[in-house]
């Protein structure tokens, strides 16, 4: 059975933002403003997006 995905876009800057969000940004592989990024769906990665997610776009791949 295939992984799912989920694309992840950062649509804010991370720029005054606290640490920990910054780190849960770093954790997807985002460093860039309209950036993309496909992650495997795990709880984790779950868990950073629902976070942050005030400054994402997510959609299933």
């Amino acid at each position: 059975m295939a992984e799912k995905k989920l694309s992840v876009t950062m649509t804010k800057s991370k720029i005054g933002r606290l640490k920990s969000h910054q780190a849960c940004l770093k954790g997807l592989g985002l460093r860039k403003i309209r950036q993309t990024v496909e992650v495997i769906d795990t709880p984790e990665n779950r868990g950073m997006i629902n976070k942050v997610s005030y400054m994402l776009n997510v959609e299933e791949v």
